[in-house]
């Protein structure tokens, strides 16, 4: 029993050990696709996990990962020209921040995703 005790307290003790504060700033930190994506595209889409777009012709970022049948390709053909950006944008996206694009905006698929009223 003693032995029970001292296996669970050491188990709850190793539970509450502090990452270090590098671990910590690396788990927390943005990727480069997110802080793309704040900067160039939230202020018409919704970017996170919730939330409407300012934007009303800019779907939020999860309804369009959201899509059946969307793939990484698919939506990195879309994003590289098939987007079809507004003129009055003036906007294109290179190679290495649609990569970095796509890779954030995968990381807002959720199977239980449902679109905002609209």
């Amino acid at each position: 029993m003693k032995r029970l005790h001292l296996l669970c307290c050491t188990l709850l003790l190793a539970a509450c050990q502090k990452l270090p504060p590098a671990e910590i700033a690396q788990a927390s930190a943005p990727s480069t696709g997110q802080i793309f994506a704040q900067a160039s595209c939230g202020s018409c889409h919704a970017i996170g996990r919730a939330g409407m777009s300012s934007n009303s012709m800019a779907p939020p970022f999860p309804e369009l990962v959201n899509k059946e049948g969307l793939t990484r390709e698919t939506l990195t053909f879309w994003l590289r020209g098939a987007h079809n950006y507004p003129i009055e944008m003036d906007f294109s996206l290179k190679e290495e921040e649609v990569d970095d694009l796509v890779t954030y905006m995968l990381t807002l698929r959720d199977p239980d995703y449902m679109p905002p009223p609209s």
